[in-house]
């Protein structure tokens, strides 16, 4: 029977088959106590980056750090690098450059010796909450590019599965608030606004990906949602409202971990 009150689920039927499945690759090769037991949910507040700065680059260097200490990678040698400043799209008080190339937020690369160089735009560094979601995103590839399988469906969708591992690894919120970003730009004599996008997945399957984190770890969805997004929160509840109704968190909490040295 119809029923005109039933709520929408939050993604589609393929979304979410993907999102369980990238669960159970994380899980099969990545989980065991160091998911269990060691990672957590990181929060947007001084109790977890807790560093006063003196300037842009020592808060890059500085959160980097600390995302991979909650990553629990500090021991992974990387170089981080800065790119290139983006070109100035304003050039005059009517006059705004469109189609020109901006620089990625973040890149991964590693090389035939296996030397890792993570590069960020410097765009990032008045932008914390992005800078952390870029960070994580590039050491998830880090992570997930030694998994000893592909991802579901193959290395073709590396880039989505590294943003769910970003939320396994403990940082759902800032991915899935950095998903979305429409801010005001101002100079002496001109004003508009811009929108840029952070990570592969939307809003909702960011949220979706936070979800089941927590749920897996046993944390309350309200802890969450002071420090989300109007859009994200709404996401949110409604993913773990859909995922306390069905049986997909006890099957991923039986999924076995084959630990990489098996």
């Amino acid at each position: 029977m119809w029923n005109p009150f039933k709520r929408k689920p939050v993604l589609s039927e393929e979304d979410l088959h993907f999102q369980i499945e990238s669960y159970r690759w994380l899980l099969t090769h990545f989980g065991g106590d160091d998911f269990y037991k060691e990672a957590v949910l990181v929060l947007p507040t001084k109790e977890f980056f807790p560093a006063e700065v003196s300037s842009k680059n020592e808060a890059v260097s500085t959160t980097f750090e600390q995302v991979k200490k909650y990553a629990g990678m500090s021991e992974w040698p990387c170089k981080l690098e800065a790119q290139e400043e983006d070109p100035n799209l304003v050039v005059a008080p009517t006059v705004v450059l469109q189609n020109v190339e901006q620089n990625p937020l973040g890149t991964f690369s590693a090389n035939e010796n296996n030397e890792v160089v993570i590069t960020y735009n410097p765009k990032l560094s008045s932008n914390p909450t992005q800078m952390v979601a870029t960070f994580a995103h590039e050491l998830s590839h880090y992570l997930t590019g030694s998994s000893p399988e592909p991802p579901p469906g193959g290395w073709d969708n590396w880039e989505f599965a590294t943003d769910i591992c970003a939320a396994f690894l403990g940082f759902g919120i800032f991915t899935a608030n950095a998903a979305f970003n429409f801010e005001q730009y101002t100079s002496v004599d001109s004003q508009g606004w811009q929108a840029s996008g952070g990570g592969y997945l939307s809003e909702a399957e960011h949220s979706y990906a936070l979800a089941i984190f927590m749920k897996l770890k046993g944390i309350s969805c309200e802890i969450a949602y002071p420090f989300c997004d109007l859009n994200v929160k709404q996401f949110l509840k409604n993913a773990c409202a859909e995922l306390d109704e069905g049986t997909y968190i006890q099957e991923l909490r039986a999924v076995e971990y084959v630990p990489r040295n098996s």
